[in-house]
């Protein structure tokens, strides 16, 4: 086993912002010359983050035939000594930093497997230097940053894109976007999006008394990252429960909303809505502190939509219901004819009849006996990581590409801000990218980097 690099010394800012201007302004060549390769040539693959979702990312590339993972990097020793036993051979790093600075044309890809307030700087290195780019849900932590990244993707035609929506490439969301683009329940009338399954790595609280030192395995300060300065503490956020807090998180919409609204927002090609607003557990809305530090544990968002010519009206309305005390109407649950509504699912209304999407399977149209000859589409089965790989090689497009799944992830965060203003709706210019109505929510659309941390 290699090695790892925690000895050396971390490059600085400097050196990394002066290799990334030089990365930039070179004329763009694709990766290793990958596209004249012939066909037995291998895509030289990265993964940063390698424990949790970042280990089941690791094993669906390791498994195509075509891919080779060269680095890893994980700013947790353990993890990624953990990892380095999956993948014999792999040059190891603890910074993502030094990882690019060093490989430089060794690797064609990247995947970023890490908390959400580290998506952004990582991501738009990645770009920056002509790496084809998977990079986990939701794009980025700040609305900002999301749009960014895809202006920044779009500049690199060259290059492939893929947000960790892994459910999109599945038969069962396939089959909802087959039906609503067929227009099997007519023009779209109304969609109701929900998950409420018990989730404990989204419970937060107050700052911890008890604060310690990292573990030696961890390097805190790069897990850190962007973020405000906070102490180590145990079992508070590495290496599951930082999605809750603000730092580092992006509600419980942010993480689930971008599987559950995919393919209703793939299937009647939606654009950035002109309105929104959250209602919040009044627990969460009532504690000062606990809304400067966590999210909160459920909430029902509402967005409006301008409609077209897949939709009934002028416009759209999309609700997002999650946690205990919010859950869509009990006469849409009551369409369900199996009594017990799904946890996880989009609902969708339509002029001619309904279609109900359970996450993780796939699409009912209701009433049955109305549907009951319906054609039932059979897209073939597709592995979602492959298919990237597939595309990096000169395959077909990925269906997760950011120039779909960017706009599609500022519609959620757009959600996650609205959550910040509880009952307020919120106007939204998305051209300019302000709030016309209530300038005091545009804070939220960005935020500022910690010292020495700065994204340039």
């Amino acid at each position: 086993m290699n090695t790892p690099v925690f000895g050396r010394p971390a490059v600085s800012r400097r050196q990394f912002l002066h290799a990334g201007a030089v990365a930039a302004a070179a004329p763009f060549l694709l990766p290793s010359g990958l596209r004249a390769a012939g066909p037995s040539h291998k895509l030289a693959h990265a993964c940063i983050g390698v424990t949790r979702m970042g280990h089941n990312d690791l094993k669906n590339f390791q498994e195509h035939a075509r891919l080779e993972i060269v680095a890893l990097c994980d700013v947790d020793r353990s993890h990624l000594e953990t990892a380095a036993k999956q993948v014999p051979g792999a040059r190891l790093y603890s910074d993502w930093r030094e990882m690019f600075a060093q490989e430089g044309d060794r690797i064609d890809s990247v995947n970023v497997t890490v908390p959400d307030h580290m998506h952004y700087p990582i991501a738009a290195e990645a770009l920056r230097r002509g790496k084809h780019l998977y990079c986990q849900k939701p794009m980025c932590h700040d609305l900002a940053e999301v749009r960014r990244l895809t202006t920044a993707a779009a500049a690199k035609p060259g290059l492939v894109t893929q947000l960790g929506t892994q459910f999109a490439a599945s038969i069962g969301d396939r089959m909802t976007v087959h039906y609503l683009r067929a227009g099997a329940i007519g023009k779209v009338k109304h969609v109701y999006l929900c998950s409420s399954r018990p989730a404990p790595n989204r419970l937060g609280g107050p700052r911890p008394a008890q604060t310690g030192t990292p573990p030696p395995a961890l390097n805190w300060d790069h897990w850190l990252g962007t973020a405000p300065a906070r102490p180590f503490a145990p079992d508070t956020y590495h290496p599951a429960k930082w999605r809750a807090w603000l730092d580092f998180g992006t509600s419980w919409c942010a993480d689930m909303g971008c599987h559950i609204f995919d393919a209703t927002w793939r299937a009647l090609e939606l654009r950035a809505p002109t309105r929104v607003v959250a209602e919040v557990e009044s627990a969460w809305k009532n504690s000062p502190e606990r809304r400067a530090q966590n999210w909160p544990q459920s909430e029902h968002i509402t967005w409006t939509f301008p409609g077209n010519a897949r939709t009934e009206g002028r416009e759209l309305v999309v609700e997002w219901f999650d946690g205990p005390d919010f859950l869509p109407p009990k006469e849409v649950r009551d369409l369900n004819p199996s009594g017990k509504y799904p946890q996880e699912s989009a609902m969708i209304l339509g002029t001619e009849g309904a279609l109900l999407h359970t996450h993780g399977a796939g699409p009912r149209l209701l009433p049955v006996e109305k549907f009951r000859n319906y054609p039932r589409p059979t897209p073939p089965a597709r592995n979602h990581y492959h298919h990237y790989v597939d595309a990096c090689l000169g395959g077909e497009r990925t269906e997760s590409h950011f120039a779909h799944s960017g706009p599609l992830t500022e519609a959620i965060l757009l959600g996650s801000i609205a959550i910040r203003c509880p009952d307020q709706a919120l106007s939204w210019d998305a051209a300019a990218m302000r709030f016309p109505n209530f300038p005091e929510a545009e804070r939220f659309l960005r935020r500022q980097y910690r010292a020495g941390w700065e994204v340039a």
